[in-house]
């Protein structure tokens, strides 16, 4: 799937392309599956133009999942055959995972553990590192009550187990119709919008210590529930830099994404799916993102 100018998701079209080069240190991926992330369509608007140089036609896609089919010289890791899954940003907007094939770095990819399948690990890349990055900055230990706008989203759901198996006291914002599932990863649901700051302060009357951002337009209700010294995160708002936060632009990053699906293996951290779609419609999966109506990661199926 490709688009050849910036526009809505509708500009994608079906498109038969040039095998991707593996050039050295790099990894040929027969792609099993793709996940859609905001990012995607964001990038496709135009919305980070002035930070990324873009090359047309751009298949859009940083997550994938699949199986090795060549390997360029000087990859020792990696051979024909190997099930890997990677976060596939690159240094340019150009070659993306809706593909039937992708080529990447191999310092991007990791092996996927027999015990997990690939539909799922192709949900983990982008969140899962965004996550475990986000904590990290947050410096977040058992100690900790931590704030999670979005938190039964693709990346907030992640963190959330994550930080729940840190021993943090976890609150979490979401739908009602997503507080029961909030309840069974151990975090304490609160309803967004009008009156948070309210519900927040009645759970955690001191302030909390921790906020993580996952969905932007916060920044007055994160810094009316933080206690003084606190820290706080946004992945959607870089303005929280101004107001002594920090803006998380994970990085691709192979041995990290190995141990989130180390993770996936041992069964301390799930990946929640809601749909998977054939590759000619990707375009209604990433409509679907824009809306904000998933419930867990949109999935893309080349192979269909």
């Amino acid at each position: 799937m490709t688009y050849s100018a910036y526009g809505d998701p509708q500009n994608l079209t079906l498109t038969e392309m040039p095998a991707p080069k593996v050039g050295p240190g790099w990894v040929l991926i027969a792609v099993e599956r793709a996940a859609v992330n905001p990012v995607d369509w964001k990038l496709m608007a135009g919305g980070l133009d002035a930070m990324m140089d873009v090359v047309f036609p751009v298949t859009p896609g940083w997550d994938v999942s699949g199986v090795v089919e060549a390997v360029g010289p000087d990859v020792p890791e990696f051979s024909v055959g190997d099930r890997v899954a990677s976060y596939a940003r690159k240094d340019y907007v150009h070659g993306g995972t809706y593909a039937e094939h992708v080529a990447v770095p191999a310092t991007s990819a990791a092996k996927v553990p027999e015990s997990v399948d690939l539909a799922t690990s192709a949900g983990l890349p982008l969140a899962g590192l965004t996550a475990k990055r986000s904590l990290e900055i947050l410096e977040l230990t058992a100690d900790d009550t931590l704030l999670i706008h979005a938190a039964s989203g693709g990346v907030g759901h992640l963190a959330a187990q994550l930080a729940v198996d840190a021993g943090a006291r976890v609150i979490g914002t979401a739908s009602e119709a997503n507080h029961q599932r909030l309840r069974d990863l151990g975090v304490e649901p609160v309803a967004y919008g009008d009156g948070l700051v309210e519900r927040v302060r009645e759970l955690a009357p001191q302030g909390v210590t921790t906020v993580a951002d996952f969905v932007g337009g916060v920044l007055e209700q994160t810094t009316a529930v933080l206690a003084e010294g606190g820290r706080h995160i946004s992945i959607a708002d870089p303005s929280v830099e101004q107001r002594g936060g920090h803006w998380v632009w994970v990085r691709p990053d192979g041995p990290r994404l190995a141990e989130l699906l180390g993770r996936l293996a041992d069964g301390t951290l799930d990946v929640v799916v809601d749909r998977t779609v054939p590759l000619a419609e990707a375009a209604e999966a990433m409509e679907v993102s824009r809306r904000g109506e998933a419930n867990g990661k949109l999935l893309i199926d080349p192979t269909r």
